[in-house]
């Protein structure tokens, strides 16, 4: 399943990565750059 997480705060990484784990592929959408950068 294709997920898209708008928010890369506490709540959305963490829900990101955990279905990430259970196979699905998640995009993380932020409007801070440079922590998209760090998470890359």
């Amino acid at each position: 399943m294709n997920i898209t997480i708008i928010g890369a705060g506490y709540v959305g990484l963490v829900t990101g990565v955990c279905l990430a784990e259970f196979g699905h592929r998640v995009v993380c959408v932020d409007k801070d750059e440079e922590k998209i950068a760090k998470l890359r």
